[in-house]
């Protein structure tokens, strides 16, 4: 469900407007109509829905099951699957952003807090979140990287459209570059920006 305008979306400590965000967000070509993203979102939503009933527990706790790391509990059935449908969601969507070079496996990986802006230069320090069970850094990175392309280019069009008084082009992402994307990389510790899309934050 998108917020309706003026309303404020909490995100722990932060707070940020519609008008700001989603609004602004560079959204896939005919996102609101693409049976693919409607079909891959539907199946995920339905199927952890009853995943939730079924154990009767919330989304913070399926949540923590599907980050924690296999070598420290054995998935069941259920969270394979749910990472699995996690999977092909993402997939639905890089494809609706004509991106199908950018590769959808995920790993577990620690993430860090940095520490906060006001702390003594040399007394900070990070600390070690639980691991998250996301894209590589440079998968992660690559979609930023061509989301705020993306946004950069929209937001001109639709300057020169209200120059001229006309109607902006069709919007469409932009194709690919000819390299090849990244292939996952080892797990690996260290700080990294905060994540956007990709899989749900632990609770």
């Amino acid at each position: 469900m998108i917020p309706s305008p003026g309303q404020i979306v909490h995100c722990g400590s932060r707070r940020y407007l519609v008008e700001d965000c989603f609004e602004t967000f560079p959204f896939p070509p005919n996102w609101q109509t693409d049976p693919a993203l409607e079909a891959a979102g539907q199946t995920y939503y339905d199927f952890r829905a009853a995943l939730m009933i079924r154990n009767n527990e919330g989304l913070t706790a399926t949540y923590n099951r599907f980050h924690r790391h296999d070598d420290d509990e054995r998935p069941t059935p259920d969270i394979v699957r749910l990472r699995e449908l996690h999977a092909a969601m993402d997939r639905a969507v890089l494809d609706a952003y004509g991106w199908t070079d950018i590769p959808t496996t995920c790993e577990f990986l620690l993430d860090w807090e940095e520490p906060e802006d006001d702390a003594d230069e040399g007394s900070a320090r990070r600390k070690k979140k639980p691991w998250r069970y996301r894209w590589p850094d440079e998968v992660r990175d690559e979609v930023l990287a061509r989301l705020l392309e993306l946004n950069r280019r929209r937001a001109e069009e639709e300057r020169l459209a209200a120059e001229t008084g006309s109607k902006p082009a069709p919007r469409s992402a932009p194709k690919p570059a000819a390299k090849t994307a990244p292939k996952p990389a080892p797990s690996r510790a260290g700080p990294t920006p905060p994540p956007t899309l990709f899989p749900p934050r632990k609770g």
